[in-house]
């Protein structure tokens, strides 16, 4: 194997970035990379939430505030991907420009690749590579797709979720899948009107979810683009970190995570790229029937099996 975990462990960053790019291009030899990854306890911190909320201004506040307390940070990125071309759009990342050469940090963009759970087909795997690296914390930011994002919940140890004060109406439409896996919620941007609204609304709305649970979601206000509050979310992260995790939550994430990767696996062989082509070639035609289309492809595989 062209990588070696032990030289990752060691903080080899160039071997570090080699294993990424193995692992998300399924180049030869990455299953057996994973397979001698040795267990780590390093905590995984998932932001997540809708667009403009500020979510990768968050991230660099956060990183500020984990390299002054002298931590190693490895963050994933994770990028929209152009529907058409399936090419990542990399804008955010300009809002983290100041950390990409910094000692202690180590900063990796993914296109989500169609994904639509806001986060790389990968993730899991790669996510498992960082770990393996001597980092303090990992964050992984998502593409903010919005109420599809529970998947980041089988991947994150601690999952925060980002709003906006004039989210208000959004909130009420989320789904009661994000708002209980959420660990953290942030109403960032909280300079602007309405801010103590939200936060009212917020915390009536997470009153059922506190009852169920036996434990209160914390709500934080931040304005990260003047780095207001990144400071006590940090120190609200490491409080929940250092809480005994419920066995059930435990088993429930490496379940999300198993049945991911099985279904994964069992799709690997399905290319959306030739789908188009499939689909492009035959769509010309006023008899094409989609519903035809994957049934047929579905009897070919079953066929090939």
């Amino acid at each position: 194997m062209p990588v070696l975990p032990e030289k990752i462990k060691n903080g080899d960053v160039k071997s570090l970035a080699r294993a990424i790019s193995v692992v998300e291009n399924s180049v030869t030899g990455y299953e057996e990379l994973l397979l001698s990854l040795p267990t780590s306890a390093t905590p995984v911190i998932g932001i997540t939430g809708p667009p403009g909320a500020g979510k990768s201004t968050l991230v660099d506040g956060l990183i500020e505030a984990m390299v002054a307390q002298k931590k190693k940070v490895g963050v994933l990125c994770v990028d929209p991907t152009s529907p058409f071309n399936f090419g990542a759009l990399l804008g955010d990342r300009i809002r983290m420009s100041s950390w990409y050469n910094h000692p202690s940090v180590f900063i990796r963009s993914l296109a989500t690749r169609g994904s639509l759970g806001g986060l790389n087909p990968t993730i899991i795997e790669i996510t498992d590579v960082m770990k393996a690296a001597s980092f303090d914390y990992i964050i992984v930011e998502t593409v903010g797709v919005g109420q599809s994002e529970v998947e980041i919940a089988g991947l994150a140890d601690i999952t925060v979720v980002v709003v906006v004060p004039e989210a208000g109406d959004e909130v009420q439409t989320m789904k009661a899948g994000l708002m209980e896996i959420a660990d953290i919620f942030v109403v960032n941007k909280a300079d602007r009107p309405d801010t103590d609204s939200m936060l009212k609304n917020l915390r009536a709305m997470l009153a059922p979810a506190y009852n169920r649970q036996q434990r209160e979601i914390p709500v934080i206000k931040t304005i990260a683009s003047q780095k207001q509050g990144t400071e006590e979310l940090l120190q609200k992260i490491n409080d929940l970190l250092l809480q005994p995790q419920a066995n059930d939550k435990k088993t429930w994430l490496w379940t999300e995570k198993a049945y991911l990767l099985i279904q994964q696996k069992r799709m690997h062989d399905i290319s959306k790229l030739q789908l188009q082509r499939e689909i492009k070639l035959h769509a010309a035609s006023e008899a094409f029937n989609l519903y035809a289309f994957v049934h047929q492809k579905l009897n070919g595989k079953n066929q090939l099996a």
